[in-house]
């Protein structure tokens, strides 16, 4: 029998539960610094050399960061389904318990880019990006991070694969944030829906959804038992 297909859209309430700090519970702060300066096209164009140490602190903060129940539940629904994690997250907690195919719509904090070229995509070595460091094409490299402002370059193929979805999983994320925001709305009508997040936001357009309200790591877990049962 053809397996069914589970899209799994997850955001930063569940990397939260791994220690790593969200912009909602920092106010929209980081480190004292208002969220445009440190993660616009602007603030990058204003202050590379801000931009490019907050995202190496925050690389040293999610390289000790470890995956959590919530994580590995979702990493064991392979063995039944076919399991797409589309991500919000820039970290590799999905990754790292498991999961196999994971889209992440922000960027990955492991990777550096060309400030000139998007297509020129490089590997982190340790946790730094150093003023200086160049592209081939001889331009700065910035992290690999879609910041406001800026395109979401893998939301085409995030559309493709919920609007396949038998059963849309929703974890960590209060859905306010576009386009990510949006993608449950390409999900088919015959797609079974579930979303958990420790703070579900009254929203009308919530309908035909099972709530979880709850933490992921408490949540999650129980989910992919009844989903594999």
């Amino acid at each position: 029998m053809k397996k069914k297909n589970i899209v799994v859209l997850s955001g930063a309430g569940i990397s939260a539960e791994s220690g790593i700090l969200t912009f909602r519970d920092a106010n929209g702060l980081w480190e004292g610094h208002d969220v445009m300066e440190v993660a616009s096209i602007e603030g990058w164009r204003r202050n590379p050399s801000l931009v490019q140490e907050f995202y190496n602190l925050r690389r040293r903060a999610a390289s000790l960061a470890q995956a959590n129940l919530a994580h590995f539940a979702l990493a064991k629904l392979e063995s039944k389904y076919n399991v797409v994690v589309i991500t919000q997250n820039v970290d590799l907690l999905h990754e790292q318990a498991g999961s196999s195919q994971v889209i992440h719509l922000h960027g990955r904090l492991d990777q550096a880019k060309s400030s000139i070229d998007d297509r020129l995509v490089y590997p982190i070595v340790g946790n730094e990006i150093k003023m200086g460091d160049l592209c081939q094409k001889g331009s700065q490299l910035r992290p690999n991070i879609v910041w406001f402002g800026e395109a979401v370059p893998a939301i085409e193929e995030a559309v493709h694969f919920v609007s396949e979805a038998d059963i849309l999983i929703i974890v960590g994320t209060s859905l306010q944030v576009y386009p990510a925001a949006g993608l449950k709305e390409f999900a088919p009508n015959r797609c079974k829906t579930f979303l958990i997040d420790k703070k579900i936001p009254n929203n009308k357009s919530l309908r035909n959804i099972t709530f979880f309200e709850e933490a992921a790591t408490v949540a999650v877990p129980k989910l992919v038992k009844e989903l594999l049962d």
